[in-house]
């Protein structure tokens, strides 16, 4: 583990892909809204009724913040727009995948190289055994902060398969382990991902080398393609020789490009 890494937690215990609760969490918030305040309204307002004032404060905390929260709320921000305005049930869910990745390193890693790995590979399953092989090796690599127990290795293994599942990378159930299923970035998340790595600041070239296409299992020369593919809408203009790619992006701002990606 780099410097610059932050080390894998067990927060994925919280609440997995918890897309319902996501989204019921996206209308409840306003911008400024900070996690406590979220969390008292959703209690207040009886968001989840099955569930004890304690856990929606952790739902809360522990995943909903994590993944939407920072920057003031920037992606929050983004998320309730596209809800509001017929953005594709799809498309949500895959954002809400995008930024759990972002969130969550473990779970990132492990889409990359298990999930991934099986799928390129022809696998048909990805175990409980794979899991914990991954975790194991997190661990003697140093990616945690402190030693996990083995029933901490056991449960979070689990969680990384049950968080598969709820984004659709891999089945709910299964005998022998869960069955890879197909899974595919939709083109409006390109066009959001694209953008949103543009107006982070980093540069044509090094948007078709972001290791959060990884994620999608695309490799630069995919990314590219897919740019050039989606440039026939006219969103943007992809130009490349060799490994020089230069981009002419038709919008200013990143609320241009919500706009243009909730009128398609």
């Amino acid at each position: 583990m780099t410097k610059t890494e932050a080390p894998y937690t067990t927060q994925l215990a919280a609440g997995l892909g918890m897309i319902p609760e996501t989204l019921q969490l996206l209308r409840l918030w306003e911008p400024g809204m900070i996690p406590a305040r979220l969390s008292e309204k959703a209690i207040h307002d009886g968001l989840f009724s099955r569930t004890t004032a304690r856990r929606a404060r952790n739902l809360t905390a522990e995943m909903f913040a994590p993944r939407f929260l920072g920057e003031q709320g920037e992606v929050a921000s983004r998320l309730k727009f596209l809800q509001a305005h017929r953005f594709s049930h799809e498309g949500m869910i895959q954002l809400c995948f995008l930024y759990t990745a972002r969130a969550q390193r473990i779970f990132a890693d492990f889409v990359v190289e298990v999930y991934w790995s099986k799928y390129i590979g022809g696998a048909a399953v990805v175990t409980a055994k794979d899991a914990e092989v991954f975790v194991n090796r997190a661990l003697d690599t140093g990616r945690m902060a402190t030693r996990w127990s083995d029933s901490t290795i056991k449960k979070n293994s689990a969680y990384l398969l049950g968080c598969c599942a709820d984004f659709g990378l891999l089945s709910d159930k299964g005998k022998t382990g869960r069955a890879i299923q197909r899974f595919s970035i939709r083109p409006e998340v390109a066009l959001y991902l694209a953008h949103d790595l543009h107006f982070a600041g980093i540069s044509d070239s090094s948007i078709i080398q972001h290791r959060d296409w990884l994620l999608f299992g695309f490799e630069p020369g995919e990314v590219l393609n897919c740019l050039k593919t989606l440039s026939h809408d006219g969103h943007f203009l992809v130009q490349s020789s060799g490994e020089l790619v230069q981009i002419s992006w038709k919008y200013k701002t990143m609320t241009d490009c919500l706009n243009a990606l909730t009128q398609r």
